[in-house]
C-alpha cells in the first residue's frame, strides 16, 4: 500500500504540473477541470503521505493508548454494531503493515502505533476540507465539496478501524503485561 500511495502522489503531482502547463498555453476552458480535479488528487495524496510522515517523526508510534481519547466511548460498541465494522474490517488496506505485526511487535506497542494510526486518520479528516478554499478561486463549490466529503469518509473508516480494534489489543497488551510481571516476581523470590 505504501508504494502505491507514493506512486499514486507522484504521478498525479506530475500530471497536475503537465495539465496546468497545457491550460496556461492554450488557455481551453475544457483543460482547467482536469488542472483541478489532478490538483485537488494530488493534494489528498500528498497531504496523506506528509501527514503520516510528521506524526511518524513526531510520535515515532509512542502514544499513551491509556488517554481518555483513545479509550472507545460507551455508545461506540452499538454504532460499530450498525455499522458492521466486523464484517469490512479485514478489507480496509494497510499503510505499514509491520507497525501492527505481533511477530515483530509487542502487543502494547501495537496500541501505541494504532493510536497514532487513529491520530493521523483523525488530522487527514479534517485537512480534506481544506481544498473548500479553492473554490473561491475557481468556483465549482459542489465538485470541491463532493469530493472532500468522500476523502473525509475514507479516512473515518480507518478511525473506526482503528477504535474498534483497539480495545482488543489493548486487552492482550494488559495481559501480556500481567504475565510478564508475575513471572519477573516468580524469578525474584527465586533469587531471595
Amino acid at each position: 500500500m505504501k508504494k502505491a500511495m507514493q506512486w499514486i502522489a507522484a504521478l498525479s503531482c506530475l500530471l497536475t504540473i503537465l495539465s496546468v502547463v497545457v491550460y496556461i498555453q492554450t488557455r481551453s476552458p475544457a483543460v482547467l477541470p482536469l488542472c483541478i480535479t489532478l490538483g485537488t488528487i494530488a493534494y489528498h495524496f500528498v497531504m496523506r503521505l506528509a501527514v503520516g510522515l510528521a506524526f511518524q517523526i513526531g510520535m515515532k508510534n509512542r502514544a499513551d493508548y491509556h488517554k481518555s481519547w483513545y479509550r472507545q466511548k460507551h455508545w461506540e460498541g452499538k454504532l460499530y454494531d450498525r455499522l458492521r465494522v466486523r464484517r469490512w474490517k479485514g478489507k480496509l488496506p494497510t499503510y505499514e503493515s509491520r507497525f501492527f505485526d505481533p511477530k515483530i511487535h509487542t502487543w502494547e506497542e501495537i496500541a501505541q502505533a494504532m493510536c497514532q494510526a487513529e491520530l493521523v486518520h483523525e488530522s487527514i479528516v479534517l485537512l480534506s476540507f481544506l481544498p473548500l478554499a479553492a473554490s473561491i478561486w475557481f468556483g465549482e463549490f459542489p465538485v470541491f465539496l463532493i469530493t472532500s466529503l468522500a476523502a473525509a469518509a475514507l479516512d473515518l473508516l480507518f478511525v473506526i478501524l482503528q477504535r474498534y480494534n483497539r480495545p482488543r489489543v489493548v486487552r492482550l497488551a494488559e495481559r501480556m503485561r500481567g504475565r510478564n510481571r508475575a513471572h519477573s516476581n516468580r524469578e525474584c523470590r527465586i533469587d531471595v
